[in-house]
């Protein structure tokens, strides 16, 4: 079964409601006075925008919680809905249940890896589904509750989600499953996802990248071979590089008091003053 996203619906302008959210933070103004200035074209979307690039720059994520965006996901596979659930929090699941749902002939549409093709074992695999679904409908043609039945289903038996998630969650999903270490399936549907968005608000899904894209952490923070093995680290830095850059400008400098080391005692005691250098912005 061919996998299947789109985007059902979403926040009414979520350009708007950002720049809003964002700027009830750093105004004076409030947020209907806002909103008004947004209505009579004073603030214009380009405006919008710019504020909104800036702080997302600084890392203040917490208004990008107040956009939502919902999707269909068809035809994934269980294996996917397992490692798919464990993304808790911005995000809500309606999944098709094999509770409710009845396999009636026993045949049940599933996915078929394509390492398993390439290594010429599909008739095994195929087999194998087709013996599940046999041994299925023996048991609910016995009275057995699909419930019951459902403990022989593979996780190759697709499923069906309906999804609501806001855009911090939405990034933090793609920070990590569009990762090339991250499953096939998982990226295969993160990436439509976010070509799903792309269709309709490019701005924001310019941020839907894996963590070491340009807007996310830049680089990378898997391990050094994953890295090395990794097809983007050719333009993407790994983490253990950019320190040993620093020590080397650090050298390079006379050997400054900044350079790498652990954190102990007295760097808690500058971190528990009131107040170091000048007043951060509080989010």
């Amino acid at each position: 079964m061919t996998i299947e996203v789109a985007l059902l619906d979403h926040t009414q302008d979520p350009v708007r409601t950002l720049y809003t959210a964002f700027r009830v933070c750093y105004s004076a103004l409030t947020p209907a006075q806002i909103e008004a200035r947004i209505a009579d074209g004073r603030i214009t979307r380009d405006q919008m925008q710019d504020f909104i690039d800036t702080r997302l720059a600084t890392g203040h994520a917490s208004p990008l919680q107040q956009i939502w965006f919902e999707f269909g996901i068809s035809g994934v596979s269980r294996a996917f809905s397992h490692q798919f659930v464990r993304h808790h929090i911005g995000i809500s699941f309606e999944q098709q249940s094999q509770r409710y749902v009845t396999y009636k002939d026993g045949t049940f549409p599933f996915t078929t890896p394509e390492s398993i093709r390439r290594a010429g074992k599909e008739e095994a695999f195929e087999r194998a589904i087709e013996a599940a679904g046999d041994a299925y409908l023996e048991l609910v043609d016995s009275g057995v509750p699909a419930e019951d039945a459902r403990f022989l289903l593979p996780n190759a038996t697709n499923t069906n989600f309906k999804v609501t998630v806001n855009y911090l969650e939405l990034l933090h999903i793609a920070d990590l499953r569009l990762c090339t270490r991250a499953q096939w399936e998982f990226r295969k549907v993160v990436a439509m996802m976010r070509a799903e968005l792309k269709r309709a608000f490019p701005e924001l899904a310019r941020y839907i990248q894996p963590k070491c894209g340009e807007f996310r952490l830049g680089y990378c923070d898997e391990d050094y071979e994953a890295w090395e093995d990794c097809p983007l680290g050719a333009k993407r830095p790994h983490k253990r590089t950019l320190f040993e850059l620093y020590e080397r400008a650090r050298s390079a400098n006379g050997g400054s008091a900044r350079g790498l080391g652990d954190l102990d005692d007295d760097d808690f005691e500058i971190i528990e003053l009131e107040q170091v250098g000048e007043p951060a912005e509080q989010y």
